[in-house]
């Protein structure tokens, strides 16, 4: 069963910033889907492993945006 994540993600801004968070996200094993909306400062993800949250914060973190808890 797939679960969804939202996270609240600063620092994006652009397309460019959409592209990079997606890429990023897409390799973390489990990733079925990801859409990451600038103007709302969000990333929905679809995984169907809940577990690997850390491994998609750490992602998203290493491209240079901040996860906010």
């Amino acid at each position: 069963m797939a679960d969804i994540i939202t996270l609240k993600v600063e620092g994006m801004s652009c397309n460019h910033c959409k592209m990079a968070v997606e890429k990023a996200v897409q390799k973390v094993a489990g990733v079925q889907s990801v859409e990451a909306i600038p103007s709302e400062n969000i990333v929905k993800i679809t995984t169907d492993d809940s577990g690997n949250l850390a491994t998609i914060k750490e992602a998203i973190m290493d491209e240079g945006y901040t996860v906010v808890d």
